[in-house]
């Protein structure tokens, strides 16, 4: 059962990598510049931290951790500055190189899907570029994120006390005032991400998004 599970997901991740390198190879080379929705980072680090992942192998995960001393932001740092070449052209090559990759970190089989739908939506909002993503990529790591902390990255405390409603899926979760919108504006408000205020709606709305924003 393990086996079949990854394998579901990878064929799942390999089919979004090529995604984003097709929206990738389509824009202009200073649009790498542009600020993503992960504060700090622009288009290109978000593409090089892609790279910088999808070679990290579980072992490999801990022995960068314990030289980074345990700093998750250093180690991103690290990888970030490892991976991202010296123009978009070559990086995305070496991203084209890894999209059928299969490392992991030590970690659920749905943080990959979390990682590639979420950062794919980092790249693709501030580039203007839209993608219908297929629910069965979504929907799991919206789950995913729903019962994990978020000190672990997840978005459980963030949804506590609301009813989140997909209105594209046969999905609901939590009890509490309602907060309606697709499985992807959910994920990526859950996820910490910002989402245009016309994507959610619904009783729990408003008191929803003041809590995210509150976070600063």
């Amino acid at each position: 059962m393990p086996s079949q599970k990854w394998s579901t997901v990878w064929n799942a991740v390999h089919r979004e990598r090529r995604s984003l390198s097709a929206d990738l190879g389509g824009i202009a080379a200073e649009q790498w510049a542009e600020a993503s929705l992960c504060p700090g980072w622009d288009v290109h680090d978000v593409v090089a931290h892609l790279i910088d992942s999808a070679k990290t192998t579980r072992w490999g995960f801990i022995r960068r951790l314990v030289a980074a001393r345990f700093d998750f932001d250093r180690d991103n740092a690290i990888g970030i500055e490892r991976e991202r070449r010296a123009n978009p052209a070559t990086t995305l090559a070496e991203f084209d190189r890894i999209v059928t990759a299969t490392k992991t970190p030590p970690a659920a089989a749905a943080t990959r899907l979390v990682e590639v739908v979420v950062h794919g939506e980092d790249l693709r909002r501030p580039l203007g570029v839209q993608r219908a993503y297929p629910l069965e990529h979504v929907l799991p790591a919206l789950r995913y994120q729903l019962r994990t902390s978020t000190s672990m990255g997840g978005g459980r405390e963030r949804a506590a006390g609301f009813r989140l409603v997909a209105v594209d899926a046969d999905f609901s979760s939590g009890t509490g005032p309602e907060v309606r919108g697709t499985a992807l504006a959910l994920l990526l408000a859950v996820s910490g991400r910002p989402v245009q205020s016309s994507e959610l709606f619904g009783a729990g709305a408003g008191a929803f998004t003041a809590r995210r924003a509150a976070e600063g």
